[in-house]
């Protein structure tokens, strides 16, 4: 997999309901060790609150878990796990924290507010996409080095660092299915003279 959508920052919302307050907070999470103490931060903080209603979706095994947390089955934590997989995000971890306003909500009710919860809270901490990319270096000298920044725009590489010596070495990030048509294209360009070199390989935000 090339690419995964997933949250780009931690985020905390309220939404009030016949009196109920629902806290959402949501943050990106890599490991089920860092779901589990994100949930476990959360609750602390909230120690107070009627529920504290969590779900949380990971790459690593495929994993999803969710917890009611005392509500009546299938209307708090199935609902939340539902906005992560409907919005197609990966490594990350929700809760939703309800103080009780002393009016219920009923079945339909619950499934609502906690399914409306989760999305403000997705919403506030908005979705990029985690692409695999390629870190590259190119040596070049100085008169085609001017030619270089127009080349990587070409294929959406983001440049990270540039040094000058004697020759101008250029570290840059780019998708991995860009390298090889820019391998191929600075062949061209440069007649051969030039080549990259990858250096490792990483996922990264591309905001959409």
């Amino acid at each position: 997999m090339n690419s995964y959508l997933t949250l780009e920052k931690a985020a905390k919302t309220e939404y009030v309901v016949k009196h109920s307050r629902f806290i959402t907070t949501v943050a990106p999470v890599t490991t089920n060790e860092e779901a589990v103490q994100f949930v476990a931060d959360v609750r602390s903080e909230y120690g107070d609150a009627t529920h504290n209603v969590y779900a949380y979706v990971l790459r690593e095994g495929q994993m999803k878990r969710y917890s009611d947390d005392g509500e009546p089955q299938g209307t708090a934590g199935m609902p939340v796990l539902d906005v992560l997989l409907k919005e197609g995000v990966t490594d990350c971890a929700l809760v939703v924290t309800r103080y009780f306003g002393g009016i219920l909500l009923g079945g339909g009710g619950l499934v609502r507010a906690y399914s409306h919860s989760a999305k403000l809270g997705v919403d506030a901490a908005g979705i990029v996409r985690m692409s695999l990319c390629a870190i590259m270096e190119l040596k070049c000298d100085y008169s085609f080095y001017g030619r270089v920044p127009a080349l990587l725009a070409d294929f959406e590489a983001q440049t990270q660092d540039t040094q000058f010596t004697d020759e101008v070495t250029v570290v840059f990030r780019m998708p991995v299915e860009n390298v090889a048509p820019f391998e191929k294209e600075l062949t061209e360009r440069s007649f051969g003279k030039f080549n990259a070199k990858k250096l490792s390989e990483t996922f990264a935000a591309i905001k959409i």
